[in-house]
C-alpha cells in the first residue's frame, strides 16, 4: 500500500512539472483566440547595411528587418525568428522552404515570381544609381552612360540589377548599356571605378553612403574621387516561400496597417537619411 501511495504522488508530481514546463515553453504560445502561434523564420542578408545587417550589439536590423519587426508586432498568429545569411543561401533557403521568408532589398523580376511569392504590397523603396569617377560627375542616367559608350562593372544575371539594365537596353536598342553577366552576384563597384577597371557600376545609395561617404567606411578615403548619381527609386518586397500563401496574405493586411501611419517613413529617414516615399508618385518599378 505504502509503494502504491509513492508511486501515486510520483506520477501527480510529474504531471504538475510537466504541465508548468509547457506553459513556459514558447512552442506552447497561443494567441487571444487560444490558436496556437506560427513560428517562422526571417531570414536576412546580414552584410546588406543599411537595408539588413547586424548591428554592434550582434542584434538584426537595417530598414527591411525593422520594418519585419513592426510586421511582428501586427500579427499575433505568428513569431518571428530572424536569421542572419548570405544572400545565395537566403534566395535558395527561402526557395526550397528552409526560411518562410527572406528580405534582403529585392527587386521584383519576372524570374523570381517562377521561384517565390511576391505579395501585393511592397515593403520599401530604394535608390540605385551610377558610380563614376568624379570627372565623370555630369553622367547622371543610363542613357547618358549608354551615349559616352562607358563599360559597367559586371553584374550576375540572378542579380535584380541586371534586370534593371536589360529592361532600359530593350527600351532603347539604339542607345543600350555594355552589359556584361558576371559570375560574382555582385563585385565592388567603387573599388573597380576607382582601378579603372570600369567607367562605372550600379550600387544601391545606402550601400554607397555606408562604403563613401561614412565616417570610418572602407573607402571614405574616396569621397572626393568617386560620386553617385541615382538614377531610379525601385520598390523592394520581401521574398516569401511559395507554400506560405496565407503567410503573405498576412503580411498584407499587416503593411497596409503600416502604410497608413508614417512608421515607414520614419525608418526610411533613419536608414536611408531621406524619406523615398516621397518620390513614390513617380517609381515606375
Amino acid at each position: 500500500m505504502l509503494i502504491k501511495k509513492i508511486l501515486q504522488f510520483t506520477a501527480i508530481s510529474f504531471a504538475a512539472v510537466s504541465i508548468l514546463v509547457a506553459c513556459s515553453d514558447g512552442e506552447g504560445a497561443t494567441t487571444s483566440n487560444g490558436e496556437a502561434v506560427k513560428k517562422v523564420k526571417v531570414a536576412y542578408d546580414q552584410s546588406g547595411k543599411p537595408m539588413t545587417y547586424i548591428d554592434e550589439n550582434g542584434n538584426p536590423t537595417g530598414y527591411d528587418v525593422e520594418v519585419m519587426k513592426l510586421v511582428d508586432e501586427i500579427l499575433e498568429d505568428y513569431e518571428f525568428e530572424f536569421v542572419g545569411t548570405s544572400n545565395d543561401d537566403l534566395l535558395i533557403g527561402v526557395e526550397q522552404g528552409k526560411y518562410q521568408v527572406g528580405v534582403k532589398n529585392a527587386f521584383w523580376t519576372e524570374e523570381r515570381t517562377a521561384k517565390f511569392i511576391f505579395p501585393q504590397e511592397f515593403l520599401g523603396l530604394s535608390s540605385a544609381g551610377l558610380v563614376v569617377k568624379k570627372e565623370n560627375a555630369h553622367i547622371k542616367n543610363l542613357s547618358d552612360f549608354a551615349s559616352a559608350g562607358f563599360t559597367l562593372a559586371p553584374i550576375a544575371a540572378n542579380n535584380a540589377q541586371y534586370t534593371v539594365i536589360a529592361e532600359y537596353n530593350e527600351a532603347n536598342p539604339d542607345n543600350q548599356v555594355k552589359l556584361q553577366a558576371g559570375e560574382e552576384f555582385s563585385v565592388d563597384v567603387v573599388q573597380w571605378v576607382n582601378e579603372g577597371r570600369v567607367d562605372g557600376g550600379v550600387q544601391i545609395e545606402g550601400s554607397f553612403n555606408g562604403q563613401v561617404l561614412t565616417e570610418g567606411g572602407p573607402y571614405h578615403h574616396l569621397k572626393d574621387e568617386v560620386v553617385y548619381n541615382e538614377f531610379a527609386v525601385i520598390k523592394t518586397w520581401p521574398l516569401f516561400n511559395k507554400k506560405e500563401q496565407e503567410f503573405a496574405d498576412a503580411y498584407d493586411k499587416a503593411i497596409q496597417q503600416l502604410k497608413e501611419t508614417d512608421a515607414l517613413n520614419k525608418l526610411s529617414e533613419q536608414f536611408y537619411g531621406k524619406d523615398l516615399f516621397k518620390v513614390l508618385d513617380s517609381v515606375k518599378r
